[in-house]
């Protein structure tokens, strides 16, 4: 006699979230693999530079799932980008916050990065994440709502404190 196969739907909300977590952290590795790669093969500018031109659409199409899944709006401002920073997959392997200082501004803030994390385990310098994480994060604010502007507070290459890689200010 065979054991049953177990399938997705006999899963439990923890194992779910464990699977969530764990497709995350397989997206990410899979994003840093194909960063070195091209890394080696064509240098650090061409890997940035590519890089962001991957991100300027994965972005959008991320923030588009995001809000077609959990209803929220396009020009749905601030609070609207809130509770979407709060569904990337970024969101199930890092820790990040969100500091509200008003109804118009907002700075999101990633305490601990699974990419910069790695890089550190392997010895290698942290990752110039600005100018990619410009195009990201402009982009994903813009597609939940065109008003909000993007701005860099800190992140590599810059120096940062050491409560958090990167610092970034939302405001409409």
């Amino acid at each position: 006699m065979s054991k049953k196969i177990k399938e997705i739907q006999d899963c439990t909300k923890e194992e779910l979230l464990e699977m969530l977590a764990d497709a995350a952290k397989n997206w990410l590795a899979h994003d840093g693999l194909w960063f070195q790669q091209v890394e080696s093969q064509c240098g650090m500018d061409t890997a940035i530079k590519l890089d962001a031109k991957a991100w300027e659409k994965f972005t959008v199409i991320e923030a588009k799932r995001i809000m077609e899944r959990h209803g929220i709006r396009p020009g749905g401002g601030i609070p609207a980008l809130i509770q979407a920073l709060q569904f990337r997959l970024y969101a199930y392997i890092n820790k990040q916050e969100i500091i509200e200082s008003g109804g118009d501004n907002i700075i999101f803030r990633m305490n601990n990065c699974r990419v910069q994390e790695a890089r550190r385990r392997k010895n290698l310098p942290a990752f110039s994440c600005k100018p990619v994480g410009l195009v990201e994060y402009t982009n994903f604010a813009k597609t939940i709502d065109a008003r909000i502007k993007t701005k860099c507070i800190s992140c590599p290459p810059g120096k940062h404190p050491q409560e958090f890689w990167c610092s970034w200010e939302f405001s409409i």
